[in-house]
C-alpha cells in the first residue's frame, strides 16, 4: 500500500511542484486549500506534468486556514506524513506586519500540534533562506547553522514570519518527539504549474514589464521550484535529514544579472538592466517602506553553502540562469510583461 501525505498549501506555487513529485513516487496526496471546490482545476494544472497522468486520481483536497483550528485533526486522519508548504509570502512589505507573523506562526503551530494528536510522527517544514540570512551580516557564507533574528530592526515582517515560523516548529517538533526536517529555499523560480504562481514569480513579472527603472544592488539567493518540491520528498524519504534543515539554491545573483537573464530570454520585454547607485535606495527609503526593508543588504556580496542539499538530499540544482529565462518565457506566453 502506498504512504499518504497531507500537503498544506497545495494550490500555491510551490505547494503544486510539490504534490506532482509526491503522486509521481506513488504516495496518496491529501492536498489543504481554502477552498476544496478548486480540485478539478488543481488536476487539470498537475496532471500534464505526470510521468503517468493516472496518478492524479491519488489527489484529493480538504478545507484548512491557517487562522482556523477547524478541520486539521480530520485532516491527518489516515496520514502518515506532514508537508506543511502553506504561509504567506507578500512581494512588498505588508501594512499589517503583526498579522503576517501571526498566521505563519500559528499555521505552523496548528500543523506540528494537529500532526502530533493525529500520531503523524515525520514532518517536512517550508522555511526559506531568510530564516538565515542576518540582515546587515556582512560578506560571508551562510549555510544551515545560521539564522535570522527577528527581533532586528531591520527584520522585515517577511524575514521575521519565517523565523519565527521554524523556530515554532522545531521547540513543538522536540516537545511532541516529530522527526522534523526543514527546507530552506532561496527565491524560487521556473515553470508554474497552471496559471497562478506566487509572489517569486511576480518578481520576474515585475522586471519583464519594466515596472522598476532601475536595479537596487541585492543580491538573492535562488533556486529552481523543480528541485525544491524534490527536495520535500527526499527529506521526508532519507534518514539523515531529520532534525536538520536544508538550504536550497544553486547560487546567488545580483538583480541586474537577474533582469538580463529576463532581458536575454524576451528581447522584447521593458526590463531595466541600469543598476541604482546606493544612495539613491536610501534617499527613497525615506519615504518608502518597501525601499527601506532592503536598504541594510545594499551591496553586501555573500555567499551560500547547499553542502547538505547535493549530499543528504542528493540533489544537484539546476542552474537558476536557465530557470529565470523558463520563468520569462512562460510568463511571455501568459501574456504578461
Amino acid at each position: 500500500m502506498s504512504r499518504t501525505v497531507l500537503v498544506t498549501g497545495a494550490t500555491g506555487y510551490i505547494g503544486r511542484h510539490v504534490v506532482r513529485v509526491f503522486l509521481d513516487h506513488g504516495y496518496e496526496v491529501v492536498g489543504s486549500t481554502r477552498d476544496a471546490s478548486r480540485l478539478p482545476e488543481l488536476k487539470a494544472a498537475i496532471a500534464p506534468s505526470l510521468e503517468n497522468r493516472e496518478a492524479i486520481e491519488r489527489l484529493r483536497l480538504v478545507e484548512l486556514d491557517l487562522d482556523r483550528d477547524e478541520g486539521w485533526g480530520a485532516a491527518l486522519q489516515g496520514v502518515d506524513a506532514l508537508i506543511h508548504t502553506a504561509s504567506p509570502f507578500p512581494l512588498t512589505e505588508p501594512d499589517d506586519r503583526a498579522a503576517l507573523i501571526r498566521t505563519a506562526e500559528d499555521g505552523a503551530r496548528r500543523a506540528i500540534e494537529a500532526a502530533a494528536a493525529a500520531g503523524v510522527r515525520d514532518v517536512v517544514l517550508t522555511s526559506s533562506v531568510v530564516a538565515m540570512f542576518e540582515d546587515g551580516g556582512g560578506e560571508k557564507t551562510y549555510d544551515e547553522s545560521d539564522w535570522t533574528d527577528p527581533d532586528r530592526p531591520e527584520t522585515g515582517a517577511y524575514p521575521a514570519s519565517k523565523t519565527l515560523a521554524e523556530r515554532t516548529a522545531w521547540e513543538l517538533a522536540e516537545r511532541h518527539g516529530i522527526n522534523l526536517a526543514v527546507i530552506n529555499p532561496g527565491l524560487v523560480v521556473g515553470p508554474p504549474l497552471g496559471k497562478g504562481y506566487g509572489s517569486s514569480v511576480q518578481l520576474i513579472e515585475r522586471m519583464l514589464s519594466g515596472k522598476d527603472p532601475v536595479q537596487p544592488r541585492l543580491r538573492l539567493a535562488i533556486c529552481d521550484v523543480r528541485d525544491v518540491a524534490l527536495a520535500h520528498l527526499r527529506a521526508l524519504e532519507a534518514p539523515e535529514a531529520k532534525g536538520h534543515r536544508h538550504l536550497i539554491a544553486d547560487g546567488v545573483y545580483w538583480f541586474r544579472e537577474v533582469a538580463g537573464l529576463v532581458k536575454e530570454a524576451v528581447p522584447q520585454s521593458k526590463a531595466k538592466l541600469r543598476e541604482a547607485p546606493n544612495w539613491l535606495i536610501r534617499a527613497m527609503a525615506v519615504f518608502m517602506a518597501d525601499a527601506k526593508g532592503i536598504v541594510p543588504n545594499l551591496g553586501r556580496a555573500f555567499e551560500i553553502d547547499n553542502t547538505r542539499m547535493r549530499t543528504v538530499l542528493g540533489i544537484e540544482p539546476r542552474d537558476s540562469r536557465n530557470s529565470i529565462r523558463e520563468t520569462a518565457l512562460w510568463l511571455k506566453g501568459q501574456g504578461k510583461g
